[in-house]
């Protein structure tokens, strides 16, 4: 029987970072994250939840791989329609695809579920994670990335920390820079990246409008729908090379800007 689902899988896209990358949405039957970002380009969250599930049968994301230009892609990203370490069935869904593709595994999570033994230990599997850190006070966090209840900046980064000491691929920190820290908060926000010491920090300023409903097309790099969608106000690139040269000073950790 023919799946009504969306494609789990989308792309290969370009990406700044990676190359050529396909796509892999373990989420797609709709958006779900326990986050609801400000600055989000898949516009609402219609699941806010911190509750794993299979959302995507693991067979239907093979099959779907079959059907997409894999081999063309650099390597293979776990993104999609919310936070992907929500799926109870990612460690698999690596491993099998892994197994078909030889390709390298990224997967961008928002560090929530960190703190859970499980989830870290599927997360082994990929070879690059990159973890989501926007916040350098619980009320940044509320702010910028509304999370469901239950989530604190204590958690995150305990987990983030956690996973640091434990895996053995590369590890690299996401931030989005919505306005410029003050001295206080700078220095706050390089103690903590300090204390993780990841490979790397990568600074993000949001680009794409977010629109006002769930937008299953814009998981991928395309930012064109109906709505137009709104512009989300933040600072220009010399302040944010002025940050990552001043976080790179403090914390002496590689610090890259798009």
């Amino acid at each position: 029987m023919k799946s009504h689902l969306p494609s789990s899988i989308y792309g290969p896209v370009e990406s700044w970072r990676l190359g050529i990358s396909l796509g892999v949405d373990v989420l797609c039957v709709d958006s779900i994250c326990s986050f609801e970002c400000v600055y989000c380009q898949l516009g609402r969250i219609n699941r806010v939840t911190k509750t794993r599930a299979v959302f995507v049968p693991t067979e239907k994301v093979l099959a779907d791989l079959e059907n997409a230009d894999w081999p063309r892609a650099d390597v293979i990203t776990f993104s999609g329609s919310g936070e992907p370490t929500l799926a109870a069935n990612l460690g698999e869904v690596i491993e099998r695809i892994k197994l078909r593709t030889h390709k390298p595994i990224v997967v961008l999570t928002n560090s929530t579920l960190l703190y859970d033994p499980q989830v870290r230990r599927e997360l082994y599997k990929a070879d690059k994670i990159f973890c989501k850190l926007d916040a350098w006070s619980d009320a940044v966090l509320k702010r910028v990335d509304r999370p469901t209840e239950g989530v604190s900046l204590e958690t995150i980064i305990a987990g983030i920390f956690q996973m640091r000491r434990e895996f053995d691929g590369f590890l690299a920190i996401q931030t989005m820079i919505l306005r410029p820290p003050n001295e206080f908060e700078t220095e706050k926000l390089a103690e903590i990246l300090y204390s993780i010491r990841p490979d790397e920090v990568q600074l993000n300023l949001p680009t794409r409008p977010v629109p006002k409903e769930y937008f299953l097309e814009t998981r991928g790099n395309s930012v064109g729908f109906a709505d137009g969608g709104a512009k989300i106000k933040t600072i220009p690139p010399a302040e944010l090379e002025n940050l990552r040269a001043k976080l790179s000073e403090l914390t002496k950790l590689q610090i890259i800007t798009r």
